[in-house]
């Protein structure tokens, strides 16, 4: 999967995991972006009393969706037909309407999956993915399953169901079956920034699928695979794979291999920041693979593309939904913030869960939900920390912040195409704040024009004597990523001449970045020291200072009152939107 982007004469193509995409192909625009609201323009807001802790939720799974999906309600909030355009409203509409099978057990009983699946195996057999083999002695088969998918246009009508047999990558063993599997997928930071670029400079964004872009993949290693429902063998034979399968562990780095090299052959050259970024300058486009044209940029890995001529709307407002599915909260009760304001957790909260497996899956799935909602980046940074072992009242954290989003499912990060190309940005540090192991927490967050693009929250390695030490910590994180956000954006040929302002409210450490002499306090951050200080001499950066009150990196460092919370996400050029 990748985009492709620019006038006539410059390409920039960002290959990410190839997955199933949704299918858009009308370039009307989507949405009528409004000016993001002013920190004195705020809606009402309503304290809701902090719930107590739950106990966890019992181990029986969550019902089918299947049978529920005729009484399955597919009207949107009112305010969505007011903000975005009638064909994205509809989109929307549609795709939030759509389920798919859980498992093969409930795709056989209907026909139409049956037929799906059978058209599967077919394209499978035609490319010649593998060969019915006894199985070697001394060898072992790994087994498959399906995944299932509903294929949409660009106004969410369906356009085609997708069954993929994936294999079960997760039982393959070291040195046998496998060897190298790393393989460079594009930073979500990466994506926000061309989407920004692409914005300002009114460029055309063009989604394309390679059909099967796993199956183009060359496997090296020897892999055998049980045979799936619908193959005819004999038994005690197996598959032994000729083709990068969906779900090898090696499959993702095959697949790369073969795209890199090809598409480097054709001309394009590789970010030497983002190994997934592939530039060229041509007025020709290039023919090697089964290419599908999407058309203009709309729905991606979950996330949820609105245009117009003033910006671009992200959201993931279909994932938040099933996320709250999953999660089986059976009531619409909202709260105002992620997290109580001064709440600190430690992991002797609470009694165990007996069954931490719902907590990690909601939380690994709030983790990639950050990509476009900062405003949870610091409340999922505090339940990460207790997967290990989750309590009830890290439990209860988890449902307070699924029932802030029931309230902001359809809040978006606002991209506009009116702001500069120039960045900016926010550095801060929470000392010793974490009060199990009292290590400082880093953030900051970065600015391209008005649009926020880079964010962290983040515990800090070791722990910091004192707050000074903490926020120059948090600078030296935060010069790293501006350096490689200017190097990203002279990839995408935008030149940023002037310093990048990181702005910071702490003097001590301003004073420390500017001073060539290093104090007997100053050893033992001596390389932060050099670091940040070479780029702010070399003309890199520049400090300014900012009041505690205005800095916004203080949104990823702590809880806050619902009042100062507000006017922190309003200054992330984010669209309110409340559901409640």
């Amino acid at each position: 999967m990748g985009w492709l982007l620019g006038p006539q004469d410059l390409q920039i193509l960002c290959r990410f995991f190839p997955f199933s995409s949704w299918d858009g192909t009308s370039a009307t625009p989507d949405t009528y972006v409004p000016f993001v609201p002013s920190a004195t323009q705020q809606p009402p807001t309503t304290v809701v009393p902090a719930a107590p802790p739950l106990p966890p939720p019992p181990p029986t799974p969550p019902p089918p969706r299947y049978p529920s999906r005729d009484r399955k309600s597919t009207q949107l909030p009112d305010f969505v037909y007011s903000i975005y355009s009638d064909s994205f409203a509809s989109f929307l509409t549609s795709v939030h309407s759509l389920s798919e099978p859980s498992s093969y057990k409930e795709a056989i009983l209907d026909p139409l999956w049956q037929k799906v699946m059978a058209e599967e195996l077919a394209a499978l057999h035609k490319t010649n993915t593998w060969d019915i083999v006894p199985l070697p002695p001394g060898k072992r088969a790994i087994g498959s399953r399906w995944v299932y998918k509903v294929k949409t246009k660009s106004d969410g009508s369906v356009e085609r169901y997708k069954a993929r047999l994936v294999a079960k990558g997760f039982s393959q063993q070291y040195g046998m079956d496998y060897e190298e599997i790393f393989a460079p997928v594009a930073k979500m930071t990466t994506i926000r920034t061309l989407i920004v670029v692409a914005s300002v400079r009114q460029w055309d964004i063009s989604q394309m699928d390679v059909k099967n872009a796993f199956l183009n993949g060359d496997l090296q290693e020897e892999v055998y695979m049980v045979p799936p429902s619908g193959v005819s063998h004999n038994q005690g034979e197996v598959c032994k794979l000729k083709k990068a399968l969906y779900g090898l562990k090696q499959a993702p780095r095959a697949w790369y291999e073969k795209f890199s090299t090809v598409i480097r052959s054709l001309g394009f050259r590789s970010s030497d920041h983002d190994s997934a970024l592939f530039v060229r300058t041509t007025s020709h486009g290039p023919k090697r693979f089964e290419m599908k044209d999407l058309g203009p940029l709309r729905y991606f890995l979950g996330i949820e593309v609105a245009y117009s001529h003033k910006g671009y709307l992200l959201s993931q407002s279909k994932y938040i939904a099933n996320i709250l599915e999953q999660a089986g909260l059976s009531d619409t009760r909202a709260v105002d913030s992620p997290l109580e304001m001064n709440v600190k957790y430690v992991p002797s909260d609470g009694v165990p869960l007996s069954d931490p497996t719902l907590y990690r899956t909601l939380v690994g799935s709030l983790v990639y939900l950050t990509i476009t909602r900062p405003d949870i980046a610091y409340a999922v940074h505090v339940v990460s920390q207790f997967v290990v072992s989750p309590t009830t009242v890290h439990w209860a954290a988890v449902l307070r912040i699924l029932r802030y989003l029931q309230g902001t499912q359809f809040q978006s990060l606002l991209l506009p195409s009116s702001s500069s190309l120039e960045l900016r940005a926010y550095s801060d540090a929470d000392w010793a704040g974490n009060p199990t192991d009292r290590k400082s927490t880093t953030s900051f967050c970065i600015f391209l024009g008005d649009s926020l693009i880079s964010w962290k929250s983040k515990k800090q390695d070791i722990v910091s004597r004192s707050s000074t030490e903490a926020e120059y910590r948090a600078m030296a994180s935060t010069t790293t990523e501006i350096v490689w956000l200017r190097w990203l954006l002279y990839d995408m040929g935008v030149i940023v001449s002037e310093p990048t302002p990181m702005y910071c409210d702490n003097k001590s450490a301003i004073q420390i970045a500017h001073n060539s002499v290093f104090h007997e306090r100053t050893k033992h951050i001596e390389i932060d020291c050099h670091f940040t200080r070479h780029h702010l001499q070399h003309g890199t950066i520049t400090l300014p200072f900012i009041t505690s009150s205005l800095q916004i990196a203080d949104l990823f460092t702590k809880t806050h009152s619902i009042k100062r919370f507000r006017f922190l996400i309003d200054k992330l050029s984010m669209l309110h939107v409340n559901t409640s």
